[in-house]
């Protein structure tokens, strides 16, 4: 009895301990900074494209921007009819770059993407390439940070944040789950006067929630139908936010 009672006596000293090395792991990450809302640039070829932005606004004639990521990015690519359609007749620039992550966006706008400009809206759809890192709080905070820097850098300028579409097979995805938390706190930016939210991605899936691979080929980029499905969506909102009858 003696040695079974030294044998628990130990075994709950193990587990005492790896319950506090946990814990301390749990604050350890917790305490890490949020680098979502960190400026940082990224590598020479990215350079390129963010340069070739501020040379494009420098020339102004700017009235909608749309800024994001690789799917904003693919208005140039699968979208870019869909983008001459409804678009291009309103002197829309795409600041949209394959990888970026909120801190991208977050040092694009401090060093010229929107300097000089007053564009009547800006279309931000930013996040997804955080969900792997990232908590939903963190992605949160940091399209919080771009919108407050949009308001500070073009006040005229009416704020559509959308919400991070939907991505993986299903509602099981673990991406997709981060990207639907951060999405409920991105919701409450709104202010109903100068930003406001648009969630679409109900456009996207089937009833289940299940995502096809013939509205995004990877589970996650769009193909031509869906770029198509994103403009008419968002449109009744972006008239009225361009104020276009």
């Amino acid at each position: 009895m003696l040695r079974c009672n030294r044998f628990l006596v130990r075994c709950f000293a193990v587990a005492t301990l790896i319950a506090l090395a946990n814990s301390a792991a749990i604050s350890v990450a917790q305490d890490k900074p949020n680098d979502a809302i960190v400026p940082v640039p990224r590598e020479a070829t990215w350079m390129k494209r963010h340069e070739s932005f501020n040379e494009r606004v420098k020339k102004g004639n700017v009235d909608l921007l749309l800024i994001g990521d690789s799917i904003t990015h693919g208005w140039e690519g699968s979208g870019k009819a869909v983008w001459e359609k409804y678009y291009a007749p309103r002197n829309a620039v795409n600041l949209g770059i394959g990888g970026d992550r909120t801190q991208h966006v977050l040092w694009r706008l401090d060093n010229g993407n929107v300097e000089g400009i007053s564009p009547k809206a800006a279309v931000l759809m930013i996040g997804t390439n955080n969900s792997g890192t990232n908590t939903s709080d963190q992605i949160a905070e940091g399209v919080e940070a771009i919108v407050k820097k949009l308001r500070t850098k073009l006040p005229k300028t009416k704020i559509l944040v959308l919400a991070i579409f939907p991505r993986g097979a299903d509602a099981n995805d673990a991406k997709r789950k981060v990207n639907i938390g951060a999405n409920e706190k991105i919701a409450k930016l709104a202010d109903g006067e100068m930003v406001h939210y648009l969630d679409i991605s109900g456009k996207f899936l089937n009833e289940d929630g299940t995502l096809s691979k013939e509205v995004m080929p990877d589970l996650l980029h769009l193909n031509e139908k869906s770029y198509t499905t994103w403009a008419q969506a968002t449109e009744p909102k972006l008239k009225e936010l361009m104020g276009e009858k």
